[in-house]
């Protein structure tokens, strides 16, 4: 299914010269991930507070962190396991951030309830329902499959929907329930592309 995600070419071409110069200078691909992680603690103050510009720039902070990591890595031929590992970490350390701003946009601004949730409620279901597409992609990737990414609802598309309701709180509920079930088909999407990478492949382990 189209998403933002399907940007991301077009958003690390716009980058190329990052890639250049990391290259040109031996930059590890790790400082990346660290400025992808830093650009998320800002946006998720900004969110916080309602500052929706500042929230968009530093957001695209971190997806170009997200974006250069992996791109560098690749330019200089320095792939390795360890960095898949930081990525992941610098990627759930990001959402975190994003969630906390959101939480604290929740509690500032305050609001009525939404079928029966406060915003806050509502944001707090909304983080714990965006952990699914990445907990479908990890379990696949652990079985054998690439390592999936994208939408409908994935990492591109919250940022968007983070600065969205920083910019109008009073969207919070709204904003968390498109979320809440854009997570959820997301990680139906992906457990299905999963499902047919896998097809007929000898598995590489089981746990309870």
């Amino acid at each position: 299914m189209p998403s933002l995600y399907a940007l991301k070419p077009w958003y690390t071409r716009r980058l190329h010269r990052f890639v250049h110069g990391a290259v040109a200078r031996g930059t590890s691909p790790d400082v990346f991930t660290a400025v992808g992680v830093a650009g998320a603690a800002l946006a998720g103050a900004a969110i916080a507070l309602g500052w929706w510009p500042v929230a968009l720039v530093m957001l695209a902070v971190r997806l170009a962190g997200a974006n250069l990591d992996g791109a560098v890595a690749r330019a200089r031929g320095v792939t390795r396991p360890w960095g898949f590992v930081l990525n992941e970490l610098g990627d759930r350390a990001s959402d975190l951030l994003m969630w906390a701003g959101l939480a604290v946009l929740a509690v500032r601004t305050g609001g009525d309830a939404v079928a029966g949730l406060t915003p806050l409620a509502w944001v707090l279901v909304a983080a714990a329902a965006a952990t699914l597409p990445t907990f479908v992609s990890l379990a696949g990737a652990g079985a054998g499959a690439p390592r999936l990414n994208g939408g409908p609802v994935g990492k591109t598309e919250r940022c968007a929907f983070a600065v969205l309701a920083a910019a109008v709180p009073g969207l919070l509920p709204g904003v968390a329930l498109v979320l809440v079930v854009g997570s959820v088909l997301t990680a139906a999407v992906r457990a299905r592309r999963v499902h047919r990478l896998l097809a007929g492949a000898r598995p590489v382990g089981s746990g309870a």
